[in-house]
């Protein structure tokens, strides 16, 4: 049973873009927040922290400014501000709302000419950073589920109502959260941002500057690295699960999941663009990368290209989770009474 596509690529944007920059100021938000109890990895912790904070809220903003316009006429989101229910448009509308301000707010606290050289200036500004920290992280995984919980609230579009797609969106969310701080660590890359703190030795640096050209030692992408790792591992396992819900159901679901099975007409693009491209590539490259550290605890080294082509994978991977959830759940319906 086919349908009519009327969701096309700025909604699906808006859910990407959404997504991504809630996931890169939570993440950034969480390390900030534990750098306090890390003195040995302050510097690296606070690093991802501030490169978070200045991306994210702007991919959101976007997204929004998309969605808008596909709506048609700009006054219509302004409706849903008018009246507060417990509808999933509604708070997720207020949701976003609240965050756009406050991770805005928190991106200015990171900005150069915010540094301050008068200590008791610094620690109030450290202590508003930390209370940003607080409300942003709950409010970035609040605009990353209702992506999920926004398509679920749909009862006739069947692929969108399993309850595992919420969760799939959020872990997606965090990892091209985190894939986005790594390609903006690639492209913005200075020699000083991979070195330790001048503070270090002088044997340390010479130590560094003797490995090969291209490789670099640098912990905050060790951290970041072993992180998105984790997060594509999840993210693997939570397809797995929304996978098997659908099979283990009988009816819509079950049925509008055959889009996306071998054979299916959107297979193909769902198991090597989303699956292989975004998903496993990456997350054996970056094993292949972080195990030395793990196993035998020498310095972290990774190529800048690698770094590149690995968050590009993982960026490119979300968005075709998207596009391929969009599109299947528009081509299915359900089967009838």
């Amino acid at each position: 049973m086919e349908h009519e596509l009327t969701w096309h690529y700025p909604v699906i944007f808006y859910l990407y873009l959404a997504g991504l920059g809630a996931g890169a100021v939570a993440t950034g938000a969480y390390s900030f927040l534990i750098s306090a109890s890390n003195p040995g990895r302050r510097y690296h912790y606070f690093r991802m922290a501030r490169f978070g904070a200045l991306i994210g809220p702007f991919p959101v903003i976007i997204g929004v400014s998309l969605l808008i316009l596909e709506l048609g006429q700009p006054s219509r989101p302004l409706n849903l501000f008018k009246v507060i229910n417990l509808s999933p448009m509604s708070i997720g509308s207020w949701f976003l709302l609240v965050f756009i301000f406050t991770s805005l707010l928190y991106a200015l606290t990171f900005l150069p000419s915010f540094k301050m050289d008068d200590e008791a200036l610094s620690k109030r500004l450290h202590r508003v950073q930390h209370v940003l920290s607080l409300l942003n992280i709950p409010l970035g995984i609040g605009v990353a589920v209702y992506t999920g919980i926004l398509l679920g609230a749909m009862p006739s579009r069947p692929l969108w109502n399993s309850p595992i797609l919420a969760l799939l969106f959020l872990v997606s969310a965090l990892s091209t959260g985190i894939a986005t701080i790594i390609l903006a660590r690639s492209l913005l890359h200075a020699k000083s941002d991979d070195a330790e703190p001048e503070r270090r030795t002088r044997e340390r640096g010479r130590r560094m500057a003797a490995k090969r050209p291209g490789r670099r030692y640098h912990e905050t992408g060790y951290l970041l690295a072993t992180t998105d790792l984790v997060l594509i591992s999840i993210e693997l396992l939570v397809i797995f699960l929304f996978i098997m819900f659908a099979h283990l159901t009988v009816g819509n679901l079950k049925y509008a999941m055959e889009t996306i099975l071998p054979g299916g007409s959107m297979s193909v693009t769902f198991w090597v663009w989303v699956v292989l491209i975004g998903l496993v590539i990456p997350a054996l490259v970056e094993l292949f990368t972080v195990l030395p550290r793990l196993l035998y605890n020498v310095p972290f080294q990774a190529r800048r290209s690698v770094e590149f082509l690995v968050s590009v994978a993982v960026l490119i991977g979300g968005f075709m989770l998207r596009y391929v959830i969009v599109v299947a759940g528009q081509i299915t319906g359900p089967m009838g009474i």
